[in-house]
């Protein structure tokens, strides 16, 4: 009762943002939304499955070119279908690399998808003619259910009717992320996760189960990547580097893994808080260091986590009294 009450406050607030808010934080927290949703396929391969990616920046990076080639060069413009094909095409690269990867775990999974990372990122880089190089590939403005919003301008545009979309997207993702981790499906990766032996002993398919696992998570970055990229309008190398990818896993940690919410709110967190240090020091790089420090050894399970107890002993309080 307490989390729907939350939630539905922090829903409200969402959705007077933009008329409460200066356009600068409005178009802030577009790719809070992004990553929100490529997190929440993120943490299902780690969260729920056990297994950490260093390398899903990739199929961000996927997501974003696919996202470029639809607008700019196929002259295609409907966001839906440039968030299907965009999903769709991080799944495909998904397939020969998870078949790969998810016969690993710990150390040796975490350094394979980083080397499939590592090598996208290289072909992006150096097949100029195809991708544009380190200039990137241009990504025109999406119609938004069918209408192209020509009346509006860039930031009227990202704040109005991009905003709300995205919203609805996340709402949408995240739903349907929570059928996924609360069916028998997510019952047996918690399993795997927990005991994989034991699970394949009782007639789970271990290397099918995280295979699964692995596509969604790709599916989620590739939609993730493709709303990255509308608001920036380019789609850039750097977008599937290997650092991007522990800009992700922070997020996680920072919001808290072990919580379906945790990965959500880390995304917010983040990109508020790099905001803040950005603006405030030129050694932002340093306490966004710190702070992943002390979350590891003071909070390990994140700002859910440490919200979560703080409502627990308020709550005890009050009953106490």
């Amino acid at each position: 009762m307490k989390r729907n009450l939350v939630l539905g406050v922090l829903l409200v607030a969402l959705l007077i943002l933009p008329r409460l808010a200066s356009p600068y934080y409005t178009t802030l927290v577009l790719p809070a939304f992004a990553y929100g949703i490529a997190l929440l396929g993120l943490n299902l391969l780690f969260g729920y499955t056990g297994l950490l990616s260093f390398g899903h920046a990739m199929f961000v990076g996927i997501g974003a070119y696919a996202t470029a080639v639809m607008t700019s060069k196929l002259g295609i413009r409907s966001l839906e279908v440039v968030l299907l094909t965009a999903g769709i095409s991080a799944t495909a690269i998904a397939i020969p690399v998870g078949l790969l990867s998810v016969r690993y775990v710990r150390i040796f999974f975490g350094m394979l998808t980083l080397a499939f990372g590592m090598l996208f990122h290289s072909f992006l880089f150096k097949f100029y003619d195809i991708t544009g190089g380190d200039s990137g590939i241009r990504v025109v403005r999406p119609t938004l259910l069918g209408m192209e919003h020509a009346e509006l301008d860039k930031t009227s545009y990202l704040i109005g009717p991009y905003y709300y979309y995205c919203l609805v997207l996340l709402i949408a993702a995240g739903f349907v992320m929570w059928r996924i981790v609360h069916s028998p499906f997510g019952l047996h990766l918690r399993a795997l996760r927990e005991n994989p032996r034991k699970a394949e002993y009782l007639g789970v398919s271990v290397h099918r189960f995280r295979l699964g696992a692995f596509l969604i998570s790709a599916f989620y970055c590739g939609i993730g990547g493709a709303l990255l990229a509308i608001p920036t309008g380019l789609a850039d190398p750097e977008l599937a580097y290997w650092t991007h990818s522990g800009h992700m896993i922070f997020m996680m940690l920072l919001g808290g893994f072990a919580n379906f919410f945790g990965p959500i709110l880390g995304a917010f967190s983040f990109i508020l808080l790099q905001d803040q240090l950005m603006s405030a020091t030129q050694y932002w790089r340093f306490f966004m260091g710190v702070v992943l420090l002390l979350m590891v050894i003071l909070f390990p399970r994140g700002l859910m986590g440490l919200a979560t107890d703080l409502s627990a002993r308020l709550f005890s309080r009050k009953s106490g009294s």
